[in-house]
């Protein structure tokens, strides 16, 4: 199975991507739900369906309740979840409070994990490794070019962005300065030394 993506091209004559042509992601037309989820899961581990499912029927509620406590929620494998929120600017201290505050949303940092990608051996006989920080959610999905016109283009991410179907929720705090400090669907990396390895290699 695989990510489906189609070749779009940007008709935007304002910006500078015009003309280029950009992976779009492509979804089906049907959600997987709390039944097909628990299904999945039964086949994964030695819990029966009806079990899992009433765990999942009861983890918006059991989330809604830290939210509530002002927690945030990490799920090992998945990621971090915590409330952000937009706030009305106002001139005197004193008028800002809890009144200001308009718009909520759940902010969501995916768990990220370190992928050697590479190695280069320096003269000093160490070994300088490269490296990725992927998503965990994300690292072993496979992407392929769909010509099937039942699946919906993502509507959320315009062609020429560079990035389709991203998480786009990671720094959007509004006038809070909310930041989750996520990676937002690419990937970052580096290299690290690591010295005296490889010196008989």
């Amino acid at each position: 199975m695989s990510q489906k993506f189609i070749k779009s091209q940007n008709k935007n004559t304002f910006t500078t991507a015009y003309g280029k042509y950009y992976a779009t992601a492509v979804y089906d037309n049907h959600f997987i739900e709390t039944e097909q989820l628990a299904e999945f899961i039964q086949t994964q581990a030695s819990v029966k369906k009806s079990d899992i499912k009433a765990v999942l029927d009861e983890l918006g509620s059991a989330m809604k309740h830290f939210f509530e406590l002002g927690q945030k929620i990490k799920l090992d494998g998945i990621g971090i979840f915590k409330v952000g929120f937009s706030s009305i600017g106002v001139t005197n201290l004193e008028d800002c409070g809890a009144n200001t505050i308009t718009t909520r949303r759940v902010l969501f940092q995916p768990e990220t994990e370190r992928v050697v990608v590479g190695q280069q051996k320096l003269a000093n006989g160490s070994v300088k490794l490269k490296y990725v920080n992927a998503i965990t959610l994300l690292k072993d999905v496979i992407f392929e070019e769909t010509h099937d016109n039942a699946m919906n283009v993502e509507p959320e991410e315009s062609a020429g962005s560079g990035d389709s179907g991203g998480t786009t929720g990671g720094n959007t705090g509004g006038n809070t300065g909310e930041n989750t400090g996520g990676n937002t669907g690419g990937n970052t990396g580096g290299d690290e030394e690591i010295p005296g390895e490889g010196g008989n290699g």
